[in-house]
């Protein structure tokens, strides 16, 4: 690397930065004035603060940040890393939830004065040490993961779901996952279904241990096998060959998966053995709560020959929106990642800003949008 520019001359030196009495002599107002004005303090007329702020505006003025900061003793930096991907940082921004979990969290962050640092999954110590951040979230995180532990012991305050209740530093948002997959097989049910399939993610996390015990609890109260398909890693690829393993397995004699099993133990569909499906019969509805395409799903469905939803019943946990826009609109269950983006973000601000010390937390409700793809004609 070189000090010389693309087209071989010097850099150019950095601009002077505009300063506030700059800014008050170029209005013709007094320091004091300007200062109230961009604060939002003082009394002054609307036309003296307006005045004020354009002549800010055009002339480029920016707050001493560093100064501020060192005033307020914080820096006003967030930290946030989703604990689910550490095997592959960045690709939670590929999926719809994490997706619109992270950006309403830089939002609402944004709007409260704090700005958001993304930190990969599985980050050392040594990553983030050296930031200056006032808190981190940490989304999902894994049974045992080691970042959780590191910040708190650091004294970082930690926003994460329920796995920290009770821990001194950390603050929790989390949904009520047994409840939110109780209403769905609730609701499958009521439409006629006795044979559903739970295809979930191959995950420690709190949601998905709590998704299993709850299907499981469920499964046993009515008297039903627990049909499970595990997806080993996230993406579209992987839950679309479960779903085919879900589909095809039951409908093979003796409830045999597709091709049967390799030497590894593991079924070309990309299920387990102990995946298959206890009796052979075709499932009559399937409950995807691995994050995947409604388009693919339901290509995947209609490839294996069942009409949604005459043969099958479908819902995804998902928060794509071209659920809405399919033949026939799926079912899904919303997780409302801006409801929980803005609980967290209050709860950092208690904490931050007003000295709330106790440990405390916030479930939010999901939400359950019916569509076509699970109602039974007639």
């Amino acid at each position: 690397m070189t000090d010389a520019t693309p087209h071989g001359g010097q850099p150019s030196p950095p601009l002077p930065r505009v300063r506030l009495v700059d800014v008050a002599r170029e209005a013709g107002l007094s320091k004091t004035t300007v200062s109230a004005a961009l604060n939002g303090t003082g009394r002054l007329s609307p036309e003296v603060r307006e005045k004020a702020r354009e002549t800010a505006r055009r002339m480029g003025y920016r707050p001493n940040a560093t100064a501020r900061h060192l005033r307020a003793g914080r820096a006003r930096l967030i930290g946030y890393v989703v604990g689910e991907f550490a095997e592959a940082p960045w690709t939670f921004l590929e999926s719809p939830y994490f997706a619109r979990l992270t950006a309403a969290t830089a939002a609402t962050s944004l709007r409260r004065g704090y700005a958001v640092v993304l930190l990969p999954a599985g980050s050392l110590q040594s990553e983030w040490a050296d930031l200056s951040l006032d808190a981190v979230v940490v989304a999902d995180p894994v049974a045992g993961d080691p970042v959780v532990d590191d910040l708190l012991a650091a004294h970082i305050p930690v926003f994460s779901d329920r796995s920290v209740e009770g821990r001194p530093g950390a603050y929790w948002v989390d949904v009520d996952a047994g409840a939110a997959v109780r209403d769905v097989l609730d609701h499958v049910r009521e439409q006629g279904a006795r044979r559903p399939v739970l295809v979930v993610p191959d995950s420690t996390t709190r949601f998905h241990d709590e998704v299993f015990a709850a299907h499981r609890a469920w499964c046993a109260a009515h008297g039903l096998p627990e049909r499970v398909v595990r997806v080993a890693e996230p993406g579209n690829g992987p839950v679309v060959r479960a779903v085919e393993t879900a589909l095809a397995g039951a409908g093979s004699p003796g409830g045999q998966g597709p091709g049967g099993e390799r030497p590894d133990g593991e079924r070309p569909g990309g299920g387990r053995p102990e995946d298959e499906h206890p009796d052979g019969e075709r499932p009559d509805a399937l409950v995807v709560v691995a994050e995947a395409s409604p388009p693919l799903v339901l290509e995947a469905v209609r490839r294996h020959g069942y009409r949604v939803p005459d043969d099958l019943l479908l819902v995804l946990v998902s928060e794509d929106v071209t659920a809405e826009h399919t033949a026939p609109p799926v079912t899904t269950l919303s997780l409302r990642p801006e409801a929980v983006a803005e609980a967290g973000v209050e709860h950092l601000v208690a904490v931050l800003e007003h000295g709330r010390r106790e440990s405390a937390g916030t479930l939010v409700p999901t939400r359950l949008d019916v569509r076509a793809s699970s109602v039974r004609p007639g």
